[in-house]
């Protein structure tokens, strides 16, 4: 079989920053993934499952909830690697097109309070397994990665 394209990202440069992964065209639609990658792959440790699913949680809730950007989000979930997650918008997007929506939702996770959307019984399937302080303290790790973006954080190394 062929190796795909996000194995063929030398991960041993890769830093934390957000991505193109792919774009992929259907008829005239065109659909971008982007790499959020919040830690250094295989030179730091990776996030543990309670952030991993407390960021999906606020991610998706905040994207779907956004007047721009709500109903060109695709697809929101976690990297089986724990280093990151991907988000899949409709339309030919670059890093830099999304790096201020980024921004803004991290600093809103930062500042999130209350009970995490949809970590009920009834609205997941491991609605216990959550960290609110941790996953809060991941994003500010990153919420300053992005603020901070130069090139390296913004296009897969070469």
């Amino acid at each position: 079989m062929e190796k795909i394209a996000s194995f063929q990202i030398d991960h041993t440069c890769l830093l934390p920053g957000v991505y193109v992964s792919r774009q992929d065209t259907f008829g005239e639609i065109t659909l971008t993934t982007f790499d959020l990658r919040f830690k250094a792959p295989n030179r730091e440790p990776v996030m543990d499952m309670p952030v991993m699913h407390t960021l999906e949680h606020l991610v998706a809730t905040y994207l779907r909830s956004h007047a721009e950007w709500g109903k060109r989000v695709v697809y929101v979930g976690p990297m089986g690697c724990r280093t990151g997650m991907y988000i899949i918008f409709e339309g030919k997007l670059s890093s830099v097109d999304v790096l201020p929506l980024m921004v803004e939702m991290f600093d809103w996770i930062l500042d999130f309070e209350g009970t995490i959307p949809g970590a009920a019984p009834e609205d997941c399937g491991n609605w216990r397994e959550h960290n609110l302080d941790m996953t809060k303290f991941e994003a500010g790790r990153y919420v300053e990665t992005l603020k901070h973006a130069s090139k390296e954080n913004l296009n897969y190394p070469e």
